[in-house]
């Protein structure tokens, strides 16, 4: 099966990155068996996190990908996390994500990350377990990016960047000294954002190329949450039936079955079953006009400019305006009202 298959339809995602501490790095490179542990640790402190943001425990999709390499090879393990941008409640009402705190995400993940490792190895890591805690008082870094991932047709090639990649690209190799027995290779450096170059022997770069070789029987790629393989199809077939009801309400009352108010019914339906007001900007708060729907899936629902042109407004006439579609305005001159067109 394909991995953007294993999206569900009309439902977006979000990428975050978990990073692990430097001095922390060598406990995973000698056990590599708690890398598993560091993918569930990261997702169990997602779990509580958005359930203390939304005050209610909504369970969430989660595609995980690990990271052991660094810009320039070096050991640095990181999990990516393709989460979905919303959520079921216990009472399987959908919600979208509208807020993560940013500040308190960093903390989180350090309480989770340092009281894992400290329940896995014991005393002899609780000094510096203190140490790291007055390091880094804003917490460690953990990584939303609220822009949206890409739909699915571009999802594999994306994930691809974190699943089927080298630790070092090949064209980041600039010589092999066949006489010296080295290698010249360069990486952007994070902080500085410029190129930076290495020199390394044969052996040493060999190594630092191995090092990122997972134990045998390794998944690199894991789901959990919503997409849970025992129940990803079952529900991949709910999500459909909540949005085909969205869906048909919106229809009834947009297409004229429902006279009456139809667009602040429309408001409050939507309102009910999302706990969204769908025509308030998620950006300026400010209240919007109803242009067009789009359903993925099913297409444009509604559009404004076909209800204008069959005639909505009829106290007007719109025939020399119309046929200059393409921008400018429609004015209705009789009751003071200007329709701005919006493409």
């Amino acid at each position: 099966m394909k991995i953007e298959d294993l999206l569900f339809d009309g439902v977006d995602y979000r990428h975050v990155v978990l990073t692990v501490p430097e001095d922390l790095r060598i406990y995973f490179y000698n056990n590599q068996e708690q890398l598993s542990k560091l993918i569930k640790c990261g997702i169990e402190m997602l779990k509580e996190l958005m359930s203390e943001v939304y005050g209610e425990e909504i369970e969430f999709g989660y595609i995980t990908v690990l990271q052991t390499a660094g810009r320039s090879s070096e050991y640095n393990p990181h999990v990516h996390i393709m989460m979905t941008a919303g959520g079921l409640d216990n009472n399987d009402n959908w919600h979208d994500i509208d807020f993560i705190p940013f500040d308190y995400l960093h903390k989180k993940w350090q309480y989770f990350l340092f009281e894992m490792m400290k329940e896995e190895f014991g005393k002899k890591i609780y000094s510096l377990i203190d140490k790291l805690y007055n390091k880094y008082p804003d917490g460690i870094v953990a990584h939303i990016k609220m822009e949206k991932v890409p739909k699915r047709e571009k999802w594999a090639k994306y994930l691809m960047k974190y699943v089927g990649s080298p630790p070092i690209a090949l064209s980041r190799i600039n010589e092999y000294n066949k006489s010296k027995q080295t290698v010249k290779y360069w990486y952007k450096d994070h902080r500085t954002r410029r190129r930076k170059k290495e020199e390394v022997s044969v052996m040493t770069f060999i190594g630092r190329m191995v090092q990122h070789i997972l134990p045998k029987g390794f998944k690199r790629v894991r789901y959990y949450g919503l997409h849970a393989k025992c129940k990803a199809k079952k529900i991949a077939e709910k999500l459909k039936e909540i949005f085909n009801k969205v869906v048909k309400k919106a229809k009834e009352i947009i297409t004229g079955k429902k006279e009456d108010s139809r667009f602040e019914k429309y408001r409050k339906r939507i309102e009910e079953m999302t706990g969204k007001d769908p025509l308030i900007c998620e950006n300026c708060g400010e209240e919007m006009i109803l242009w067009k729907i789009y359903v993925p899936g099913y297409g444009v629902i509604y559009d404004e400019l076909e209800e204008i042109k069959s005639g909505k407004y009829e106290s007007v006439e719109f025939e020399e305006e119309l046929s200059q579609i393409g921008g400018g305005e429609f004015s209705d001159s009789k009751n003071k009202i200007i329709q701005l067109s919006f493409w």
